[in-house]
């Protein structure tokens, strides 16, 4: 198992590249199962989660090929309807195939996710969806079992908002009879980035990226060519990096305004932050303010860049008060930050911060993904050596990240345990 040991204290300068987003690029290799025949997807993050996704669709009969970051998917060849749970349970995005499998193949059986590390993330709402629909849907065993000769569209108003279940249904409803209505719809940029791929294989959808989404049912998707959109979290992480460090770093191939929330608090916070010519410069400040955040849907506070930011906050002037309000054990990283010489308290979903002079290296443990994230950003903060132990939750959704940091002036170095 591998870890990461940092040097903190030197202050990140340089030029880095974003990677392709790992959170649209899941659902767009799910949606080709509705386009037989060979899809070439371009702009492809090295991840764990990429590798899981593509041993899904192995494991129905697609052929998949590699070549640097374009993955090529012949969906052509797929003959299987079921994903098993020795799959799904190690990334829960891998559920996405049940409507998919179902629209192309009038029956469909997945494994159930099962429990997340940051909370319940239920599939009721995706399920509930595909009832109004027209499937007929069993649990048995620990598997969904769907079937329908032909999805028909409906309108399906979420309890809540639902990443996953908006990209889940506007799958399934792409080649349903009929006309679908998602109201309440998830309105992330990759929920966009996945409604552009499906038009381009000649869906007819409108409104991706608002609270209403209109799906006309067409007979069949074709293959096509496409280019996943930039990570907006990672290049949220990259910014905060320079911030924590007193850095400027300019960073290519992210899309400012998917960051609007984040940008906005931190140049509450002191950070200069400039865009010019497609790309973003980002200034750290001598003296931080603490700010307050809460964690909304999009366009609010992204719920993963919220541990980043309160890495951040640990070395800000003054007290900040950070509320978490989707998912219920998002603060497993506070006690990481601790061991560092941070200032926290919790008390439900509310963390209050109050900024310490500096940050001591310490020995930590990653518990999962955006806590990974945290801990290396208190680790360039803080004086003297840190060793981050558990780092494989790192690898499901950043690429490269210790390389990249190297790349800006960071001591960050990877080893075998």
């Amino acid at each position: 198992m591998d870890k990461l040991i940092i040097n903190g204290g030197k202050k990140l300068k340089g030029e880095v590249q974003i990677s392709g987003s790992k959170n649209a690029a899941l659902p767009i290799f799910v949606s080709t199962i509705l386009a037989p025949g060979l899809n070439t997807i371009g702009n492809v993050p090295f991840l764990r989660d990429i590798n899981t996704t593509i041993k899904v669709l192995e494991s129905l009969g697609a052929d998949v090929e590699g070549n640097g970051n374009i993955v090529k998917i012949n969906t052509a060849g797929i003959n299987s309807h079921e994903a098993t749970y020795d799959l799904v349970k190690t990334m829960r995005a891998s559920v996405l195939v049940l409507g998919p499998l179902l629209a192309r193949f009038g029956k469909a059986r997945v494994s159930l996710p099962g429990g997340c590390a940051i909370g319940a993330r239920p599939i009721n709402l995706h399920l509930k969806g595909l009832q109004a629909l027209g499937a007929e849907i069993t649990l048995e065993h620990g598997y969904v079992e769907a079937k329908a000769k032909r999805l028909k569209g409906a309108r399906i108003n979420f309890d809540i908002s639902t990443v996953g279940g908006t990209e889940h249904l506007m799958m399934a409803a792409a080649t349903a009879k009929g006309e679908t209505i998602l109201e309440n719809a998830a309105r992330e940029p990759e929920i966009v980035d996945l409604g552009l791929i499906l038009n381009r294989m000649g869906a007819k959808i409108e409104g991706a990226g608002t609270d209403t989404i209109k799906i006309q049912g067409v007979s069949e998707l074709s293959p096509v060519n496409y280019s996943v959109m930039p990570d907006r979290i990672e290049a949220g992480t990259f910014m905060i990096a320079s911030a924590i460090t007193g850095g400027d770093i300019k960073i290519h191939g992210m899309k400012l305004e998917h960051l609007d929330a984040l940008v906005f608090k931190l140049q509450d916070a002191g950070v200069e932050i400039t865009s010019r010519d497609n790309v973003v410069r980002v200034k750290g400040s001598k003296k931080m303010r603490g700010v307050n955040i809460k964690t909304r849907p999009y366009p609010g506070f992204p719920t993963d860049m919220q541990a980043q930011f309160m890495a951040l906050m640990c070395v800000a002037e003054g007290a900040s008060v950070i509320s978490e309000n989707i998912f219920e054990n998002r603060f497993m990283h506070v006690s990481e930050l601790l061991r560092f010489g941070a200032d926290i308290t919790v008390e439900g979903s509310t963390a209050t911060v109050k900024g310490v002079k500096k940050l001591s290296g310490a020995p930590v443990m990653a518990t999962d993904l955006r806590a990974s994230a945290s801990l290396i950003l208190g680790g360039l903060a803080a004086e003297g050596t840190t060793e981050i132990t558990r780092i494989y939750h790192l690898d499901r959704g950043y690429e490269s990240i210790e390389k990249k940091l190297v790349g800006l002036g960071a001591d960050i170095v990877r080893v075998k345990e």
